[in-house]
């Protein structure tokens, strides 16, 4: 006799385990699922078996092959195009089926009496036997009712809960004559139980149920996987087992060392090469494959580990599965329930939570708590918030369910009651962003005043005047066209706190979420009258007359953002005329490539039309560049050096703040006019903290970030500062190019070195440790200066990428060339030689 094996079906129930194997090719005591059934089949003397196959069909032929290491002969067929059905694939192959036949699935744990059942079928001259048991619950399964004779006499797929009539259910097993075959359709998808047997049944062709005794799980979820697997290790299955018994309830495989002190409560199996070490506990119930290695003091309490996993020390497992070469750091925990996909890695203290599924090929970093499935991107982050807030991919990271938990964890750290603004940019996917973060601020007692599409500038002025609790803003990054960033603000329009991001993090790590009654689900209004008051402020700090009386020609680029929406009425307020580009808005971001190719225009723009000054505006009103009167643009450490030039002209012997990384030339400009430079971390909050708590700061900021005007509001405000340099120029009676040639001239570059993560710290201690302390400034990474030559180099770890930044600044070229130069070299090497785990001696 022959047996049809279909294993065609992908098994998305069973993801991620399936996400590179078909599911008859998912272990069972590490020996695929197909292989028990072949062994099962054997065991009824049949021995030739055709294969459906459609998903991933290699992996199934290139490891039964033709079948006869395995004691069979084996043949394939493939459904190239599209899969056919249960019944389809086996009329796809009806003229290799020319007398009886069996037909088994793919994803079946059994040691049903598959000999008895034929004999059944022959006994009473069925043309369809149907292999039935009795379950539970049988919701998940055809239920079948038969007479006496047990001839079928109804038959309902999956039946809902008041359909239910029997617990005698379909296993998914047929004898089959092969005319049955002629009632289905040729090349068309068709189901067994949807198609076939309901036509037999109005034909009233002989078809019958047999009830089998023994075990049988359809492994078509991950609790029935789990389960089959203990179920077999207590010997409620017949199956065969690939390894020797070494003691009772104990098989152990070839090649494999146990160190005397680990402890091994029975039943457990352990494959091939595997090194089990000290004080490693293994509890019953565990499943451990071929070329595992758990390090010492790992506990083990009943998880599923597939071949060539590594799991560290002192690590917990528990009830869960680690697929194929899998690598589980020291002291990490994998919970009850859950599944890391093959060639993933989980990160020194990191902890996957009860029934999360990580995909293959994915990274949970150090330390983090992985509360939701790990499925699109690769990386499971220990923290939120990077530089600026929280980012990531656009509807792949940042997703609605994602934006719903972070506003409920925002909300949760606030007093019930409280009301926050919530803000975005005017592109679609910021609107669903900011729609669900509502519902989730909602959802814990907090009140939200939709701003809606807003600039930046205008929903960090609000926030003090109304007197809110915080406020949220949503926009696709400025750096990264496909990445939303959203920025949490405090009562005075800051960034919020280190502090606070920890909170907010650890709220939604631990699901530590406040909930409210119906009754105290906070509120939504609508509020337009905004832009008024950010307008009073913005009139109140400028020399209106000055800019009224302005000759300056200015040529503002929007680059289709919000901005366009609100400069142009504040600048007509003061009569000032200005070209206008690419007012309107635009859904989509541009690309760093389009909004250089606009930056030409700009420039070619602002030549023909002599005019003193261009600007082109991004970053929803926050960022800026200037254009001179020649076209040429002015951005980076120029544009900073020009601002603090302008500003301390007009405010000598006050007070400027700027980035720890940003060029020397501003302290040159400061001694010029008797005035101080704060330096602080690289990072937008400490920028605006540090302008807010010294009350002489005219200026901060950097051309990279933007410049933020204390007096105004405390963040970066390219519209402001774009009015300001209208009046500067004007005051001042000075063009854009004269201010530039007046900048002392320093060489400032930058470079940027991939380095580990967990590389960062001990790189950062190895240049504190070999440089004298009189020459080290520790702000923010580490800055080595060399006081006799006013040179100084920096190393600043990147807050939100494996990546180190190197900055060299000085008067002379070639040495900051050279030191470039030199130092990317020496993080190259230590990074290399810290990854091999060689001696640091030789740098």
């Amino acid at each position: 006799m022959r047996a049809v094996l279909m294993a065609g079906g992908s098994g998305t129930r069973l993801r991620p385990l399936t996400c590179d194997i078909p599911k008859p090719m998912v272990p069972i005591l590490n020996r695929p699922i197909a292989e028990h059934i072949i062994n099962l089949l054997k065991r009824h003397q049949i021995r030739e078996i055709i294969a459906t196959l459609h998903y991933l069909p290699d992996v199934m032929r290139e490891y039964f092959q033709d079948g006869s290491k395995f004691g069979v002969q084996m043949t394939y067929a493939v459904e190239e195009e599209q899969p056919l059905g249960t019944a389809g694939c086996v009329k796809n192959i009806a003229q290799l089926l020319d007398e009886t036949f069996l037909v088994i699935s793919g994803d079946t744990i059994t040691d049903f009496d598959l000999s008895a059942a034929i004999e059944f079928h022959k006994k009473h001259r069925s043309k369809a036997t149907l292999v039935l048991t009795r379950v539970n619950n049988p919701i998940e399964f055809g239920v079948v009712i038969t007479d006496k004779e047990q001839r079928i006499k109804r038959f309902l797929e999956k039946p809902s809960t008041s359909e239910i009539f029997s617990d005698t259910v379909n296993t998914g097993t047929y004898i089959l004559e092969p005319e049955v075959l002629d009632y289905l359709p040729s090349n068309q998808e068709c189901d067994f139980s949807k198609e076939l047997f309901p036509v037999l049944l109005d034909k009233n062709e002989p078809m019958y149920g047999y009830v089998a005794e023994g075990y049988w799980c359809d492994v078509g979820h991950l609790d029935a996987y789990r389960e089959a697997q203990y179920d077999a290790l207590q010997h409620k299955v017949k199956l065969d087992l690939a390894y020797q018994e070494r003691s009772p309830n104990l098989w152990i495989g070839e090649n494999t060392f146990i160190d005397p002190t680990a402890k091994i409560e029975t039943p457990v199996l352990i494959g091939d090469n595997c090194r089990i070490g000290p004080r490693v506990q293994i509890e019953a119930g565990s499943v451990i494959g071929d070329n595992v290695t758990i390090a010492p003091d790992a506990d083990v309490k009943r998880p599923i580990v597939w071949n060539g996993a590594l799991v560290g020390e002192d690590t917990n497992l528990r009830a869960c599965v680690i697929c194929r070469g899998t690598r589980i750091d020291r002291r990490a925990q994998v919970l009850e329930g859950a599944v890391v996909g093959s060639l993933s890695s989980v990160g020194e203290e990191a902890q996957i939570s009860p029934s999360v599924r990580v995909w293959p090929s994915k990274k949970v970093e150090s330390g983090a708590t992985l509360n939701i499935n790990l499925i699109w991107g690769t990386t499971a982050k220990r923290n939120l918030f990077g530089q600026r807030g929280v980012q990531g991919l656009a509807n792949i990271d940042i997703t609605p369910e994602f934006a719903v938990k972070l506003g409920a964890a925002y909300g949760s750290i606030l007093k019930s009651g409280s009301t926050v603004s919530v803000s975005r940019d005017q592109r679609n996917i910021s609107r669903m962003v900011s729609r669900s973060l509502i519902a989730g601020l909602m959802s814990v007692g907090i009140n939200v005043i939709n701003l809606e599409s807003a600039a930046i500038p205008i929903a960090r002025t609000i926030l003090p005047t109304m007197n809110l609790a915080g406020g949220v803003h949503v926009r696709l990054s400025p750096s990264r066209s496909d990445q939303i960033l959203i920025e949490i603000f405090d009562s005075q329009g800051i960034n919020i706190s280190k502090a606070k991001e920890k909170k907010i993090e650890g709220a939604y790590f631990k699901e530590d979420l406040r909930r409210v009654q119906i009754s105290e689900i906070g509120n939504m209004v609508y509020r337009h009258e905004v832009l008024d008051a950010y307008s009073k402020g913005f009139e109140n700090l400028l020399n209106s007359e000055a800019i009224r009386y302005s000759k300056s020609k200015v040529v503002i680029d929007y680059c289709y953002g919000v901005s366009g929406a609100v400069l142009p009425q504040l600048l007509t307020k003061f009569g000032c005329d200005a070209v206008v580009l690419n007012a309107s808005l635009k859904e989509t971001s541009l690309e760093i490539e389009e909004r250089e190719s606009l930056l030409d225009q700009l420039g070619r723009v602002v030549e023909a039309l002599q005019a003193n000054v261009g600007v082109q505006v991004t970053a929803n009103g926050e960022q800026l560049i200037l254009v001179d009167e020649a076209g040429s643009a002015i951005r980076g450490e120029m544009l900073t050096a020009l601002m603090v030039n302008l500003m301390l002209t007009a405010h000598p012997r006050s007070t400027v703040v700027v980035p720890i990384n940003s060029s020397a030339a501003v302290e040159q400009i400061a001694r010029r006019h008797d005035s101080h430079v704060i330096r602080t971390k690289a990072n937008p909050t400490a920028l605006m903290e540090a302008c807010q708590i010294n009350h002489n700061v005219v200026i901060g900021g950097s051309g990279d970030m933007g410049f933020i005007f204390p007096k105004l509001h405390p963040g970066f405000d390219a519209m402001f500062c774009i009015a300001k340099v209208i009046e500067m120029l004007t005051i001042q009676e000075r063009s854009l190019g004269q201010i530039t040639a007046d900048i002392p001239a320093v060489t400032h570059r930058f470079y940027t070195v991939r380095c580990p993560w967990k590389v960062k710290g001990a790189l950062m201690r190895y240049f504190v440790e070999t440089n004298p302390p009189e020459k080290l400034e520790l702000t923010d990474g580490v800055k080595i200066i060399n006081h006799q030559d006013d040179n100084w180099v920096l190393i600043l770890p990147d807050a939100g990428e494996p990546l180190v930044h190197i900055y060299a600044d000085s008067s002379d070229r070639d040495w900051v060339d050279k030191t470039l130069r030199d130092y990317r070299n020496i993080i190259h090497d230590f990074v290399n030689i810290f990854m091999t785990g060689n001696q640091l001696d030789d740098l």
